[in-house]
């Protein structure tokens, strides 16, 4: 290398080998396909990226692991510096003799048919629980059939996957150009299909929906037991995916937690990106309730929002509901909302985020007492057999008879994470096909959690 010339592209290019083999391929197609190497000075190389947002992700995600191999492989510290350089488009020749006409204003079109107005990505609150699915759909918004394709959008109710999968259809429709965008629930996609078998016109069925440009399919955790629907589904995706048209889906948990899905669904499911939608943290729960007031154009302190904020943790739903509990007391009794009035008309959101009055310390309490432990086990980090399957027999129970997602259940079991929940869930599962006592204790367990959650309400 001569004085005053720096290439390590080559570090880069080696780096980059080393980290794909360590990273799943979503990691890898998410954060690395749209980064290239520009060019380097002494001590820095300097990477293109296509927005501020990949470049605080990668930072954020990366950085130190990346300038470690960097240092092994160059034999001294290199750092990243970025450049945000966006797509350039395709521009007309100009015409030397006259000044080039600005490009007319691209006409909207008339609102989907089937999708919501509202439900657009200008109006959805990013925040750290849902960026990575948010701009995951805004990708797949501008380039349908690529790189996400087919994505699934999981996670608990109220947690916005259906303005998620609305946003993907507006923004695609308004875009493209006789582009057919069909958005449908899972429940409706089977009775249309019982219908289409009932009148005898398959036929008509096959062609709305292998017709199409992007399919959105909301809450596919309806489809189980539903075998000839799951059939028809499965080769509605194989025709689609082999037409390089996009398909989003959602479900309220990862696909690998559906019991009764055949595996060749399944496995069409997790083909693509599978991203999460988890709780919103403090900060986008403030932002969430201060922009519905600002579109709503109503007065309400700010020291009432945070109020709400920070006893309503659940979802964007529960957040909304208890806003507009107080909205329509002000309207009523004509009044301000003040902190002592938001306190009194929302003691019972409060007191009972959850429906049914079951709460998962609830469920830790009643299952630690059957098993002669103390609620402290269940929430602690001991792994021994005595305590470790009561654990997870709780973890089971919390999913199948609340809403809490798999990120929730783990943060009240001592800190764990989702794919530990997952787990537990799969371990008593199987554990159920081969110990015919366990079905009937767990259902015994959920009874007596029912009856404890009927007294306290």
């Amino acid at each position: 290398m001569s004085a005053g010339t720096w290439d390590y592209s080559v570090f880069w290019k080696e780096t980059m080998n080393q980290l794909k083999q360590e990273i799943s391929e979503q990691e890898w197609v998410m954060w690395f396909n749209n980064i290239a190497y520009d060019s380097s000075n002494e001590t820095t190389i300097i990477l293109r990226v296509p927005s501020s947002f990949y470049r605080d992700q990668v930072i954020q995600r990366y950085l130190p692991v990346i300038e470690s191999k960097l240092r092994d492989l160059s034999g001294h510290k290199l750092s990243l510096s970025f450049a945000i350089v966006q797509t350039p488009q395709k521009e007309a020749p100009v015409k030397q003799s006259s000044p080039a006409a600005p490009p007319a204003p691209k006409a909207k079109k008339k609102p989907h048919p089937n999708l919501k107005s509202d439900y657009i990505f200008d109006t959805f609150v990013i925040g750290e629980n849902n960026s990575f699915a948010a701009n995951a759909a805004y990708a797949i918004a501008k380039n349908p059939g690529t790189a996400y394709n087919p994505c699934l959008i999981y996670g608990g109710v109220g947690l916005g996957k259906t303005h998620l999968i609305q946003s993907i259809g507006n923004a695609a429709y308004q875009e493209f150009d006789n582009f057919k965008v069909v958005y449908v629930t899972a429940e409706t996609f089977t009775n249309e299909f019982i219908e289409a078998i009932r009148d005898k016109k398959n036929h008509l069925f096959k062609n709305k929906y292998r017709g199409v440009d992007i399919l959105l399919i909301d809450d596919i955790h309806f489809l189980q037991n539903k075998t000839e629907t799951q059939e028809e589904l499965f080769h509605t995706f194989n025709a689609l995916y082999d037409a390089n048209k996009q398909m989003v889906f959602t479900c309220d948990r990862p696909v690998s937690e559906l019991k009764h899905l055949t595996d060749r669904l399944r496995s069409r499911f997790e083909r693509g990106l599978n991203v999460d939608l988890q709780p919103p943290n403090f900060e986008t729960r403030f932002a969430i309730l201060k922009r519905k007031i600002d579109n709503k154009r109503v007065q309400i302190n700010d020291d009432v929002i945070e109020l709400i904020c920070r006893n309503v943790t659940t979802n964007v739903r529960d957040l909304e509901a208890a806003l507009t509990k107080l909205m329509a007391y002000s309207d009523l009794v004509n009044k301000n909302v003040t902190l002592e009035i938001a306190q009194q008309q929302l003691k019972d959101v409060f007191s009972n985020p959850k429906q049914n009055n079951i709460t998962l310390e609830m469920i830790q309490r009643v299952v630690a007492e059957y098993f002669a432990l103390s609620h402290n086990d269940l929430r602690g980090k001991k792994r021994t057999k005595g305590i470790a399957f009561p654990r997870q027999i709780a973890m089971y129970i919390a999913r199948e008879i609340t809403e809490y997602s798999t990120t929730e259940v783990g943060l009240e079991f001592g800190g764990r994470d989702h794919t530990t929940v997952m787990h537990a869930c799969q371990r008593v599962d199987s554990r159920m096909k081969t110990d015919p006592t366990l079905d009937p204790t767990i259902q015994h367990l959920i009874r007596m959690i029912k009856d404890h959650g009927t007294k306290a309400s």
